[in-house]
């Protein structure tokens, strides 16, 4: 298959490195010029703009930073439809595949110009790190047609298990931040389970390592357990954790949505206090 790809970084490098040891043929968008050498050194067929290495592809793959690169690269820099944008380019019956987490009115927007151009849209959200793509094991929820999934579903297969539909264009990025809110709350409600042991006398190390094999397990406390303590996974998933944090109240608060108890545990110290001056520091620093 022909492949566009934009933004290999990294989340979007491994997934490129797994669709060429698949053999496709892709042709990758590097803006900047010392990530471009890179990506020239190391082989990589690269265009300038965002049109030339869209314009003959079958399906596009976007992995960039934020919301805001999404619509800018997606749309086009004046917005919908615009001329340098990727929908305005990519050929009828191409599919969009769009990785980044961003708000869920940004993918509707993505199908929504898509289609005027029979151009196919997967809003494909994605959970895991670098590691889980070299292992194939990414988690995708995708939102859209099931037979445009279905159809897209072996190249998905060469780096993500497992992918799943979960409904229309939007419903992705909606998963995705369920998902991330309620991470980030289990993440700070282990932050003050630590808390309470030391209250009673029971040092961290020995709390983190007893609960892992209680009812009180859970994904969020092994990444505190395997960090060692909470301090130190609380300063390396500082910018991270800010950054989904403030998505998902801005995506929440747009919805109309209550985030409730988790919205809560969100507002705590352990959350404000541990997480997001820990983002704050890093920032200043």
């Amino acid at each position: 298959m022909k492949i566009g790809f934009i933004g290999p970084g990294r989340m979007g490098r491994p997934i490129l490195d797994r669709l060429l040891a698949a053999d496709h043929d892709v042709t990758v968008c590097v803006r900047r010029p010392k990530a471009r050498a890179t990506a020239e050194a190391d082989g990589l067929t690269c265009a300038d703009t965002v049109g030339a290495t869209v314009r003959d592809a079958d399906a596009v793959f976007v992995v960039v930073l934020n919301d805001e690169q999404v619509r800018s690269v997606c749309l086009g820099s004046r917005g919908t439809g615009a001329s340098d944008g990727a929908t305005a380019v990519m050929k009828p019956g191409a599919t969009l595949v769009q990785h980044t987490t961003s708000a869920p009115a940004t993918a509707q927007l993505l199908a929504e110009a898509g289609a005027s151009r029979g151009i196919r849209v997967l809003d494909a959200a994605l959970s895991g790190s670098p590691q889980d793509i070299a292992a194939g094991r990414l988690t995708l929820w995708v939102g859209g047609d099931e037979a445009v999934l279905d159809a897209m579903r072996p190249v998905l297969e060469t780096y993500a298990s497992p992918v799943m539909s979960v409904g229309p264009v939007g419903n992705g990025q909606w998963v995705k931040l369920v998902n991330n809110a309620l991470f980030v709350a289990q993440v700070g409600l282990a932050i003050d389970a630590v808390r309470l042991a030391g209250s009673l006398g029971i040092e961290e190390r020995a709390i983190l390592a007893a609960v892992q094999h209680g009812s009180g397990a859970s994904r969020a406390l092994g990444v505190v357990a395997g960090g060692g303590s909470v301090d130190t996974v609380a300063e390396r998933l500082a910018d991270l954790m800010s950054k989904d944090i403030t998505v998902v109240r801005e995506v929440a608060a747009d919805a109309g949505a209550d985030l409730g108890i988790i919205g809560r545990v969100l507002s705590s110290d352990a959350v404000e206090g541990k997480v997001l001056r820990s983002a704050d520091r890093d920032s200043s620093t």
